[in-house]
């Protein structure tokens, strides 16, 4: 079994989706010892946004050269594919994904790798797998009466659907700029329903 941890949070190790993401990943390597992790940690900005040339390959009706970020969308892509399941750790920035998940999304949600376009429009070309996101949050966005929005869940159903994951579950720590009581509180949440998932989940 091979396991993809994404972790785009740009405070790194000290961010609470990093912790429970890893959280994740430690959980699934109890019930799978042997399995192979690969970790890409992209919250410091050092995976590059799309450039012209990848651009430019996302209208021709075949590819072009795959110099520059092309190359790079290649490689997360088969890294993509290689993995049973997929662990995203991020923060929600402004309602939605930080622009680091945002820039590794623009590299394998790409059109004849990962979907194609055709009369019915868009078909995907990757198998479904589970896929797990913990998302951290300094206010609280799923509660019954809070007012902060989420832009953020919709938005990867949707962009994932598209290249054919649609086994998706979410967690989160909500609320953590309200004090360490309730930071508290809410990774005991997250780690409930982890445990709940993983029963669910992972045979």
């Amino acid at each position: 079994m091979n396991i993809l941890h994404v972790s785009s949070s740009p405070r790194g190790r000290a961010a609470e989706s990093h912790r429970l993401s890893r959280k994740i990943v430690d959980a699934l390597l109890e019930r799978h010892p042997s399995a192979n992790v690969s970790t890409r940690m992209i919250g410091d900005g050092s995976l590059s946004h799309v450039d012209e040339n990848y651009a430019i390959s996302q209208h021709a009706t075949e590819d072009v050269s795959q110099e520059g970020t092309a190359a790079t969308s290649a490689e997360l892509i088969r890294e993509l594919e290689a993995a049973d399941i997929v662990v995203i750790g991020t923060p929600m920035h402004n309602f939605t994904a930080p622009s680091t998940l945002k820039a590794w999304i623009d590299h394998v949600v790409r059109v004849r790798w990962t979907f194609d376009v055709g009369r019915h429009g868009k078909t995907p070309l990757l198998r479904d797998r589970p896929v797990f996101v913990a998302v951290s949050s300094g206010g609280r966005f799923s509660e019954d009466g809070t007012r902060q929005p989420d832009f953020l869940t919709p938005y990867l159903k949707a962009v994932f659907a598209i290249i054919g994951l649609r086994d998706l579950t979410f967690l989160s720590v909500q609320g953590t700029a309200f004090g360490q009581e309730a930071l508290t509180a809410a990774r005991d949440d997250a780690d409930r329903t982890l445990q709940n998932c993983l029963q669910r989940l992972v045979r």
